[in-house]
């Protein structure tokens, strides 16, 4: 710090009248002068982007009362009411969002469905995100031999189609909530595998992988406390927009009839059993997807929001 600098801050903090304005100009200054983290810096900027932080706001609302209101609605998501079947919505009465075929409240079952679909996306994304991040810092890292037969590995399960693989689990093994998180995460694994292990390559030549190295430092180690730490920005954006497509895809397993089993339902078994009535009841279809949009946009602008904010090339 330069002699000036602290003749201003001396002047800020003496200067009569303005003890609360000198402080406070000080302390700026002084956060000023000893910088700011990386995550911190990439908070000041997500704030400035008011799409991703509405995007935040929603996806809260959304994933609190999807927890919460099914503890206080009076109807359950398989309760049916035989005197209001196929009732339309009414937004004052008792059913707000209307019920369906079997009588059962729509606005319970959009509430579970918000809660299975969100589930069903966080968690696979998490199976997704152990699996690739390991076998890419993995196969990075070591290089060699081992590197090639692990992204040869990688390039046949490309070859395997995607969704009749999936399918083909869950019909051998049956349809259940957690069957479906396990195929969806287990085969879901191969972009964050190549591009951790990309990111990896250019980690190992830096100089405090060296160091570590040079203190003997055991490989595996080295990957948990300084590889896959460097690896988190990259790795949250990922996340962020895998989860939609996982929410996306499990829809469509529903839209086929593979999804969560009934009396259950995500947001694409609704949308499933709305899409069959849509002439005669269009609301069956209409509030679901519309949950399952907002939901999807949402981890859309949220991704978009950390891309900009943790993008070091932006800064």
């Amino acid at each position: 710090m330069t002699d000036e600098r602290r003749r201003l801050m001396r002047r800020l903090n003496w200067y009569p009248g303005r003890g609360a304005v000198g402080k406070m100009e000080t302390a700026l200054e002084q956060q000023e002068l000893e910088g700011r983290s990386l995550w911190r810096d990439a908070w000041i900027r997500l704030r400035h982007n008011h799409a991703a932080i509405a995007s935040l706001i929603v996806l809260g609302l959304i994933a609190l009362a999807a927890v919460v209101i099914p503890f206080f609605w009076p109807y359950g998501y398989a309760q049916p009411d035989w005197n209001l079947i196929n009732h339309g919505p009414t937004f004052v009465g008792a059913h707000i969002f209307g019920t369906d075929a079997l009588g059962r409240d729509l606005f319970i079952r959009v509430m579970w469905g918000s809660r299975i679909s969100l589930m069903i996306g966080v968690v696979a994304t998490m199976v997704t995100l152990v699996i690739g991040v390991v076998w890419g810092a993995t196969a990075g890292y070591v290089g060699g031999w081992v590197d090639g037969l692990m992204m040869r590995t990688v390039d046949i399960l490309y070859s395997v189609p995607f969704i009749p693989f999936v399918i083909i689990l869950i019909v051998l093994f049956g349809r259940n909530l957690f069957l479906v998180f396990a195929a969806i995460g287990a085969v879901s694994w191969l972009d964050i595998a190549r591009i951790v292990r990309g990111q990896t390559l250019s980690l190992r030549k830096k100089e405090f992988i060296e160091a570590a190295r040079a203190a003997a430092v055991p490989g595996r180690i080295i990957i948990r406390r300084h590889i896959v730490p460097n690896l988190l920005g990259i790795v949250i954006i990922y996340v962020t927009l895998t989860i939609p497509s996982i929410i996306l895809f499990e829809a469509f397993l529903s839209f086929l009839g593979l999804g969560v089993q009934a009396p259950m339902t995500s947001l694409g078994g609704l949308v499933s059993d709305g899409a069959s009535v849509l002439q005669s009841y269009p609301y069956l279809l209409y509030f679901p997807a519309i949950f399952l949009a907002a939901i999807v946009y949402c981890f859309n602008f949220v991704g978009d929001g950390l891309r900009d904010a943790l993008d070091p090339k932006d800064r």
